[in-house]
Order: C-alpha cells, then structure tokens, then sequence
C-alpha cells in the first residue's frame, strides 16, 4: 500500500487497538502504523452521554499536554464508509503529532464539552480508564 492508497488516521479512545471500536478500522483494512502521542496543545475530556464511552480531544492555544493516541493506515477506498460512522460531537480534523507531522484524526466539536469531564492529567485514554492517577502511583480516588 503506498502513501496515496492510505489515509494515516489518529485515533485517541474506543477505536484504539483492543477497545470497543476498534473493530471499525481492522473490518475496513486498516493497519496500525504506530502508538505515538500528539504535539503538547491538546485537553481531554470524557464526553458526557454518549456510548460506549469516548473521550474528544480538543487543540487548545495554552494549557495543553501531549496526548497518547495511535495513527492507523485506513484504505483511502475505506475513508467515506468510516465517516459514515463518526457520531457528533465528535470529526474528523488535523491533529499534530509530537513528531511534527499533521494527520487526520478524532477531534471534538467545542459543544460536546458541556458536562464532560477533563481528563487532560491522566495523559490518555488507557490511562484514564485504567484509573491510574497523573503521577500513576496508585489508582484515582483512592487515599
């Protein structure tokens, strides 16, 4: 597959590898190029009323940390039916990779804030639901 064949697709919650819809992107060919982190000007947020349960990445100007995700290589024949997929609040845009490079990613719409959770400190999604503090001492809420 070559570069034009493939669209490099950042993906920061349920269909990372092993997650609930992870099997979207492996039924459509995908294939994963790499577990890297985004650029240093991203929050994360546990959005509020949607399921299974998915996190929205948003680039903000300051305040933000690097964020755990993979990219997969998607069969650019495979791109149209994908987004088919991809509910509200949440799109697809540009994330920046801590590499430099932009892909096409998850983003977040700004209203599918309103009554998510900030999970920026817990560094990604795995983490957070693994319930592992910032620092990852010991798991969140717990003395």
């Amino acid at each position: 597959m070559t570069a034009g064949d493939r669209l490099a697709l950042a993906v920061v919650g349920a269909h990372l590898a092993g997650m609930p819809l992870n099997g979207e992107l492996v039924a459509r060919g995908a294939v994963l190029r790499e577990r890297t982190a985004s650029a240093p000007s991203y929050r994360l947020y546990h959005l509020a009323g949607v399921g299974p349960a998915r996190p929205g990445l948003v680039r903000v100007a300051t305040g933000g940390s690097a964020i755990d995700l993979e990219v997969w290589d998607l069969p650019t024949r495979e791109v149209g039916a994908f987004l088919r997929g991809v509910p509200a609040p949440l799109a697809i845009g540009t994330v920046l990779l801590a590499s430099g490079e932009a892909v096409s990613g998850f983003v977040c719409e700004p209203i599918g804030l309103e009554g998510a959770r900030d999970i920026t400190g817990y560094g990604g999604w795995r983490a957070y639901l693994a319930g592992v503090d910032p620092v990852g001492q010991r798991p969140a809420g717990t003395p």
